[in-house]
């Protein structure tokens, strides 16, 4: 059993994992697009970016029904406002993905196309690592400890 005033583990763990599935799946999604552009590639990369819309969709809920950021908040309510502001990125985060899912699916399979619907997703992986570095700041400042959640 956790002491009061440090992090448990098995929550730490499980927040741990979802963050390395995360980078996992961005990783993946970036190695599609390395593909040349035609029909399979964007049916591939619209299938792992489509795995990785689940993945923060069910992410996000956690967070918002409570889960790490709760906790946090509970050891140091001056954290509300942190908190406040990165749970209010979860419906912009989820809305740039499906936006690169609807432009995936309506454009051709030209070379200029898909460079820009790559650099599209990198600005969107840019935006949610910066995300999750906000995220991670408030649950270890809650915790007053390096959870080794480093850049």
């Amino acid at each position: 059993m956790a002491s009061i005033d440090r992090a448990d583990p098995v929550i730490m763990g499980h927040l741990l994992a979802q963050h390395r599935e995360l980078h996992d799946l961005l990783v993946e999604v970036r190695g599609a697009f390395d593909q040349p552009s035609g029909a399979v590639a964007r049916a591939e990369v619209a299938g792992r970016l489509g795995t990785l819309r689940q993945h923060l969709a069910r992410h996000f809920e956690q967070e918002e029904r409570g889960g790490f950021m709760e906790e946090s908040l509970c050891r140091m309510p001056r954290l509300a406002r942190a908190a406040r502001e990165v749970l209010a990125e979860h419906p912009p985060l989820l809305a740039a993905v499906d936006g690169l899912l609807e432009r995936l699916a309506a454009r051709d399979s030209g070379g200029e196309a898909w460079q820009q619907a790559g650099r599209d997703f990198e600005a969107f992986a840019s935006r949610l690592l910066a995300h999750e570095r906000n995220e991670n700041a408030v649950v270890q400042e809650g915790y007053n400890e390096d959870l080794g959640l480093a850049d």
